[in-house]
């Protein structure tokens, strides 16, 4: 099973906002219920093209339309990225992060507590993770 999980760079911090995380961490789960552990196996950029610095924000708010064809395609780019995952974990996510990410089979799991870096943060919702 593989999990992706937003983060700001290689020191794998989270960032809660799935459409505008510069880069995605892919661990591979291995083992079950309190043997669970955690392996990063990479962590791949964003593949939108269409982001620059200040969409880089957790707290950005999408302007577009909802018909906006270029943009829904941007979300479909980390769909493809992504592709190899089970699950994503998110803090936000907006409707077009979800519809790519559920036409490319990658369920969300949303993470509402306050730990900082990735690995704490994916024991705490391992459960969700079946």
């Amino acid at each position: 099973m593989k999990i992706a999980i937003g983060v700001k760079d290689d020191t794998l911090t989270f960032f809660g906002n799935a459409g505008h995380t510069p880069a995605f961490a892919i661990f591979d789960v291995n083992g079950a219920g309190m043997f669970r552990s955690f392996k990063l196996q990479e962590v791949r950029n964003n593949p939108r093209t269409d982001l620059d610095e200040h969409d880089h924000d957790e707290n950005h708010q999408c302007d577009h339309g909802e018909d906006d064809a270029e943009h829904i395609a941007q979300h479909f780019k980390m769909g493809e990225v992504l592709e190899d995952c089970d699950y994503i974990v998110v803090k936000r996510a907006c409707k077009n992060t979800a519809n790519a990410m559920k036409n490319y089979g990658v369920k969300i799991v949303k993470y509402e507590g306050s730990s900082p870096k990735a690995d704490g943060i994916l024991r705490e919702v391992s459960a969700k993770f079946i």
